[in-house]
């Protein structure tokens, strides 16, 4: 059931699947750095981390990016795939040091590599200082708090999900849908936009509510088929927080039924999407083009984690019916 509507979803996706020339050899490379920043990685783990494929999953989304930025958005990438799985799974940390990591990680962002926080050490931090260092570098500072802000959100968000995990309260659909915006880190992917395209919005632009709107839906749509690829496995894991199993609740339906809502939710979303992204007024000649590179990224992000999540070895295989 859920592979029959994963496919119909990909087959009812208008955005046109794309992916990086540089994704290949990136992979290499990343796998080649993991362990130099000191991830105890066997080859089990190093093949587990090959067949996930994150370089394909950053080239999906930055199809047009050089292979240095490639490299660092790949980088941040698997970073915040690791987080996760820390903070994910029946061994996850629990949310007061998550709290703690938040805090470890803005400082880092905020201040630099050579502020340190006790929060944050080993391996992750040493990923996350060399992602951050051409980012830091090269962007402007309104970019560098824009992106921070974001994983800032995210962190929070993650620690919030932990505290709902702890204390066996499984979210309402409502709650879910906010909180699930924050968890997915899309926000996150969205400032790198402008950072592989050199470009950076002016912030009166960037929060424009049209814009503003259209990464929400883009956020949804990746979110909610992620949920959806990923619902055998969080029934025993995510404490309810999965948009399938809260619709089954709140609606008392059984799970089949819910993925069906959750098709169905999907495809009205990205009618509403691609009605957003037509509407999108003109900013002016100098800006014009720096938008719709932007709103392309925002649906790359949709197709792209589509293409990632069918072919990653990191979700359940979903043969093609």
């Amino acid at each position: 059931m859920v592979g029959e509507v994963l496919w119909s979803l990909r087959s009812a996706c208008p955005i046109p699947s794309r992916l990086s020339p540089h994704a290949d050899e990136v992979q290499e490379w990343l796998l080649d750095r993991l362990p130099r920043w000191g991830f105890p990685l066997d080859a089990e783990a190093m093949s587990r981390l090959d067949r996930a494929g994150f370089a394909r999953y950053a080239g999906r989304l930055y199809p047009d990016a050089s292979e240095p930025d490639l490299r660092t958005v790949t980088a941040l990438f698997t970073w915040f795939f690791l987080v996760d799985d820390a903070c994910d799974g029946p061994d996850r940390l629990p949310a007061e040091q998550i709290r703690v990591l938040r805090a470890g990680v803005l400082t880092l962002l905020h201040d630099g590599p050579r502020r340190r926080h006790p929060g944050f050490g080993g391996p992750l931090r040493r990923l996350l200082v060399e992602a951050w260092r051409t980012p830091r570098r090269r962007m402007p500072a309104r970019w560098r708090l824009r992106f921070a802000d974001a994983v800032g959100d995210h962190l929070d968000g993650t620690r919030r999900e932990a505290v709902a995990k702890e204390s066996g309260r499984a979210p309402g659909v409502g709650e879910y849908v906010s909180l699930r915006r924050a968890t997915s880190a899309a926000y996150v992917s969205y400032p790198l936009i402008e950072f592989v395209g050199d470009r950076t919005l002016p912030d009166a632009v960037y929060h424009h509510p049209l814009l503003h709107q259209i990464r929400v839906l883009g956020n949804d749509l990746l979110s909610w088929y992620n949920d959806l690829a990923s619902m055998e496995r969080d029934r025993t894991t995510s404490g309810g927080h999965n948009l399938v199993l809260a619709l089954a609740t709140e609606r008392n339906v059984p799970v089949d039924a819910a993925v069906e809502l959750v098709g169905e939710r999907w495809r009205d979303t990205m009618v509403r999407f691609q009605a957003q992204r037509a509407a999108v007024p003109s900013f002016g000649p100098g800006l014009d083009e720096a938008v719709t590179a932007h709103l392309d990224g925002v649906a790359n992000a949709v197709r792209g984690t589509i293409d990632w999540t069918l072919e990653s070895a990191r979700y359940p295989t979903h043969p093609h019916p």
